[in-house]
């Protein structure tokens, strides 16, 4: 049996995967409790697939609240090293625009503080490298699926998380524009943070979904124009990735997101509490054997 090693973490509208021949959910309890949902796992273009929904299905966390770590820490348990963040997001720039598909290479953590960033806050250290937050092998991987299934998308872009629930003012909007920043959500932030910390090679696949608060000629933002769009978008989500399952013999590699902890622990293995070395074993185990 082919290994379970790609998984999607659907975002606003995205809940469930319909192509997705679902043969078990799991529930997996992590030192930082429960996910959102429970995780399927089943058969996508002759592919093990495990899939998702980042807000619970019923969308019933915030940005937030998203248990972030126990997202990542449950799929690297399963063994996956191939995630893709599929993710709503609000448009920077007028050629980016509503329908458009986004590969960021760029990310900026706008968020307050709140939500839980790191594996490794205390007795066991590590500080990785994040100059290029996105894998970019993943991240071509990705728009090329979009490509193939009909899809415009742009590759390359930053993108700003801010922390929500309510969307931007009209004077942060301009600011965001002013910064640089080309699309903006409230998720992926601290997710690929965390996700690189595990060791998986992430791409995030974001849908244009509408020109945030700055658009002189379009309204602004609103949760009904998000969904409304999403849900039009379903159909080339699905067909890209189902493309993406097929073609993993092709693309599947030892990529250096899988290395990234390689050098990044700093604290002395006699300071480490071997309870915190039992928790954090999916994530560095192989570094302490």
């Amino acid at each position: 049996m082919t290994q379970l090693e790609l998984a999607i973490i659907g975002g606003s509208g995205l809940y469930n995967m319909p192509d997705l021949q679902i043969s078990r959910e799991v529930n997996i309890r992590t030192p930082y409790g429960e996910p959102s949902d429970t995780i399927k796992i089943g058969q996508l273009a002759g592919r093990p697939v495990a899939f998702l929904p980042r807000h619970g299905r019923g969308h019933v966390y915030s940005p937030s609240t998203v248990p972030y770590r126990a997202n990542i820490y449950a799929l690297k348990t399963l063994g996956v090293k191939y995630v893709i963040g599929v993710s709503a997001c609000g448009s920077l720039r007028e050629d980016y625009a509503p329908g458009h598909i986004v590969v960021p290479d760029q990310l900026v953590d706008f968020t307050k503080g709140i939500r839980g960033r790191s594996f490794f806050t205390d007795q066991l250290v590590a500080h990785i490298g994040v100059a290029h937050p996105f894998s970019p092998e993943m991240g071509w991987v990705v728009a090329q699926a979009v490509r193939q299934a009909g899809g415009t998308v742009h590759e390359g872009g930053s993108f700003i998380t801010i922390e929500g629930p309510r969307f931007s003012t009209l004077a942060e909007s301009n600011l965001y524009r002013q910064w640089g920043m080309s699309i903006i959500g409230m998720t992926t932030s601290p997710e690929a943070f965390l996700v690189a910390e595990a060791e998986m090679a992430y791409a995030c696949m974001a849908h244009i979904t509408d020109y945030d608060v700055w658009h002189e000629t379009e309204g602004p933002v609103t949760v009904e124009m998000v969904i409304r769009t999403l849900q039009q978008n379903t159909v080339l989500a699905q067909a890209a990735i189902r493309h993406i399952a097929a073609t993993m013999a092709d693309w599947a590699g030892d990529f250096p997101a899988h290395h990234t902890l390689k050098d990044a622990i700093i604290t002395e293995r006699r300071k480490i509490p071997e309870s915190a070395l039992r928790d954090l074993a999916p994530l560095v185990g192989k570094y302490f054997t």
